[in-house]
């Protein structure tokens, strides 16, 4: 008896379950029809859809091109999530506005000349054991040779570094597999020196390099003093990558214009591009770093040129530090295996990508079995001797990316430029195994940690240069586009567009988002950087106005929803600076601060100090606010800074005569204030209580608002004494004022408790069946909140407990939900409705909505006590 209730159970279920995907595959079929989707449009769909709430797998670390900044990311869902502040002023985040941002801008000051302009192009991640660790992101500027360094804690810019011999940097910034140094490369080459050399003598005077900086990990920092770079021809250098394992210690830059061309298109000449892509080949140039650091330490063995320490190119062949391997013309990008073993080279105007052999290019250059050497007595190895195979790729190839099958099958994948396609091969074969095009004309690739020592493949994203119909129109001016591609399977999927709108994005690294613990606020009073307490850290209660002289200090501070101090008054022509605290420890409750016409802008994150410092350069009254919409009472969190000029005489303005209040009349708003107050301070012990039987500690995230919002609560006990001091000396009109402070105090509190409540529900709930899923979110997206509210009588009743309130409750809600109309005389219906002096109108739910809502308000009532 038992098994065939077991089946009949199970044959409901089915039926069940078979019901609902016909219900939905009918709502599909017809969205389908509606939107001309296909059902590969509906899997590439279903593959990138984030809920609301998810997090993504990775997250992708975009130059931002012509901004001087950079985007971060998700994916699989593509969703932007932040722009860095790197090389240029972000206004958002006060980047460039505020003294500390300024002065890491001004780190990349050249000669004395103000920057701020970029040209962000390749991004690189720390690396320990040849594995991205999370700790650091760094970047070059192509247009101002200039490297940036990111603190992956936090998402902001500490360190800007000009490079003191190059005159343009394309080759940067590649990371060596420990994170000791990072490899910079020239692009065009230039005196290293600042002085005028005629183009006359470029062979003899102009030069390429590498610098190859020296990083302290540990610190996050780039060390200039203990720094230098590898003078090599005045070839143009592209793009580099550090050997790894087997070729650990070696460095690779490629190199265009071997002809070393100048161009004189004004002189009758032939252009540029004609003269540096004739030869048939061009130069690999692979160089012993870890030997050349060594060498640097001796002062015989360096030039110094812009107080930077050079090793010659005669140094550094005369040690077995430099050689040269032909590769194919015009190459543009090189990449070195997880394994270190080989070396892949693709040339743009030529059709293969070049696989070469490192065990027998070391063999060839210990046995001094060279080719030739070049005009500044380089050695040049074989290019045949020096090849795995070479790979018959298309037009254009470009850049590539491992998979993560490298070991057994050699996978990788390779942007073709002028056949905007993305090539998957194996290195170790030369076999190509698919293509997928884009749209249109790809650059670079970023792969899941596909530069590293453990590619995991899953995803390439193709960063494409042009989009031209892929996107509304939106003028002359079009998006770069940025396509997801899945390559977990035999054949790659284009999955997603996704337009691009801040600049060219040249490169991207993507890294698994578990390996970046990020700080989700400061500690309070902290610079991020200097990683120690701001010099102008302000606690509650410590707020003050100095003046030295002309320089007049502010020390204050921001929380929800004031600015202490509210009044600021300097002379004119007198230096103003603001130092503000954000006293919040909830997460995510950012303050902005302004002071109108004044062209400054600060982003505080809670826990962080700022400093804005300016001259008060014009007479008049300055509104001071948060920009960042942070309460209910963002707007009234403003103040003024008041500018008067000292030299001069105002008149005195007659006072407006306002009708006061009788003493009745404000013992009437008093009592009103503190009945409120009263009431407020009820509902704030009633979420206390619950927070605190349901252990609210064990939870960090809770915890934390739980600690800002008792922060908050702690500052009614001083209002409540001014208050009642006011009320004792007869000034009731202070006393209300008093009063509805310690209201504000109440609603901050109330406001971050109840998310502590709310959040602490979630945690310690039941857990929602799919159903009731649904039906939570049709209860939202029907306004079902807009009146109930669960767990209290609000604008209608509380639905706690509603399914037991009628008899076959389920059914009535129901038939509630669906047609109120027809309910509207019914006694119970009628009594509510006089009661709240609303009638809930038909909300068009349809009847699978409403049973998904039923579920959910069976959840609710199984978890009755939280609410």
């Amino acid at each position: 008896m038992k098994d065939v209730f077991g089946k009949a159970s199970a044959l409901l279920a089915t039926s069940a379950l078979l019901a609902t995907f016909a219900n939905g595959a009918t709502e599909l079929d017809k969205v389908m029809k509606e939107r001309g989707l296909s059902q590969q449009d509906l899997l590439a769909a279903a593959k990138t859809y984030t809920p609301s709430g998810g997090r993504d797998k990775y997250l992708v670390f975009s130059s931002g091109g012509q901004s001087g900044q950079m985007m971060v990311y998700g994916v699989p869902s593509m969703r932007i999530l932040k722009y860095i502040g790197v090389f240029t002023p972000e206004p958002w985040q006060g980047w460039g506005y505020d003294d500390d941002t300024k002065k890491i801008l001004a780190e990349g000051n050249i000669r004395g000349k103000k920057i701020t302009w970029g040209d962000t192009h390749h991004p690189a991640i720390s690396e320990t054991n040849g594995r991205y660790d999370g700790k650091w992101l760094v970047i070059n500027d192509k247009a101002n040779p200039r490297i940036a360094v990111i603190d992956l804690d936090d998402l902001v810019t500490k360190q800007i570094v000009v490079n003191p011999v190059f005159k343009s940097d394309h080759g940067g910034a590649f990371f060596t597999p420990n994170s000791e140094y990072i490899l910079e490369a020239c692009q065009y080459a230039a005196p290293l020196d600042n002085n005028w050399h005629s183009m006359d003598d470029y062979a003899e005077s102009y030069r390429g390099g590498v610098t190859i900086w020296k990083f302290n990990h540990k610190k996050g920092k780039i060390e200039p003093k203990k720094s230098f770079t590898l003078e090599l021809p005045p070839y143009m250098q592209d793009l580099s990558d550090a050997g790894k394992e087997a070729s650990y210690g070696w460095g690779f830059t490629n190199s265009f214009n071997s002809e070393m061309y100048t161009g004189g298109i004004e002189k009758g000449l032939p252009p540029f591009e004609a003269g540096c892509s004739r030869n048939d080949t061009d130069f690999l140039q692979v160089y012993n770093w870890k030997k050349l650091a060594k060498l640097a330490e001796n002062p015989k063995n360096v030039k110094v040129i812009n107080g930077h320490r050079v090793i010659p190119i005669d140094v550094a062949v005369k040690n077995d530090c430099l050689f040269l391997v032909p590769e194919p013309k015009s190459p543009h990008g090189v990449d070195v295996t997880p394994d270190g073993k080989y070396v892949v080279v693709c040339g743009k105007l030529d059709t293969h990508a070049s696989v070469y052999d490192f065990a027998k290019m070391m063999k060839l250059f210990k046995n001094k079995q060279f080719a030739g050497k070049d005009p500044f007595g380089i050695p040049i190895l074989d290019m045949k001797k020096a090849l795995h195979c070479q790979a018959e790729l298309g037009l254009g190839p470009l850049h590539n990316q491992i998979g993560k099958s490298w070991k057994k099958t050699g996978e990788i994948y390779t942007s073709l430029y002028v056949d905007s396609q993305v090539v998957k091969w194996s290195y170790l074969t030369c076999k190509v195994a698919d293509r997928q095009n884009v749209n249109y004309n790809i650059g670079h690739l970023c792969g899941m940690q596909g530069k590293t020592e453990d590619p995991q493949g899953e995803y390439i994203i193709a960063l494409n240069k042009l989009a031209i119909d892929r996107f509304n129109e939106i003028g002359p001016l079009h998006p770069q586009n940025h396509q997801l591609i899945d390559i977990r399977g035999k054949k790659m999927q284009l999955l997603y567009d996704m337009p691009i709108p801040l600049g060219e994005p040249h490169q991207a690294v993507a890294i698994l988002a578990s390996k970046i613990k990020h700080e989700v606020r400061y500690k309070m009073g902290f610079n991020p950087f200097t990683g120690k307490p701001h010099r102008g850290k302000t606690l509650a209660g410590q707020e003050k106005i100095v003046r030295k002289g002309k320089h007049v200090y502010v020390y204050g501070t921001m929380v929800r929803s004031h600015i202490n101090p509210e009044h600021v008054n300097v002379n004119l022509g007198d230096t103003v600076t603001f130092y503000l605290t954000n006293l919040e420890r909830a997460e995510d409750e950012t303050h902005g601060f302004t002071v109108d016409q004044y062209n400054v802008h600060a982003s505080l994150e809670p826990g962080k100090t700022v400093a804005l410092t300016f001259k008060a350069d014009r007479e008049g009254v300055f509104p001071y606010y948060c920009t960042e919409f942070c309460s209910a009472l963002h707007l009234e969190m403003m103040g003024y800074l008041l500018v008067k000029d000292p030299n001069k005489k105002y008149a005195k303005v007659a006072r407006l005569k306002m009708a006061k209040m009788s003493p009745k009349q404000l013992k009437a708003e008093y009592d009103k204030t503190v009945a409120v107050n009263k009431a407020t301070d009820a509902v704030i012990q009633s979420v206390v209580k619950f927070l605190k039987e349901n252990h609210y500690e064990k939870y960090p995230v809770v915890k934390n608002l739980v600690v800002d919002a008792l922060d908050q609560y702690g500052k009614i006990a001083k209002q409540k004494k001014l208050s009642d001091e006011a009320v004792k000396a007869g000034n009731l009109n202070k006393a209300i004022l008093f009063e509805n402070m310690i209201w504000q105090y109440m609603v901050k509190t109330a406001d971050v408790g109840i998310r502590a409540r709310d959040l602490l529900v979630k945690k310690i709930a039941t857990p929602m069946s799919p159903a009731a899923k649904r039906g939570h979110a049709a209860y939202l997206e029907g306004g079902c909140n807009g009146c109930h509210v669960i767990g209290k009588v609000s604008s209608g009743p509380d639905l706690v407990g509603v399914l037991g309130r009628h008899e076959n409750g389920a059914k009535w809600v129901k038939s509630w939900i669906l047609h109120p109309e027809k309910m509207y005389n019914n006694d119970y219906i009628k009594s509510m409705t006089n009661y709240f002096n609303l009638r809930m109108p038909n909300q068009g739910m349809k009847p699978k909505e409403v049973d998904d809502i039923i579920e959910y308000l069976k959840w609710i009532d199984k978890n009755a006590n939280l609410f």
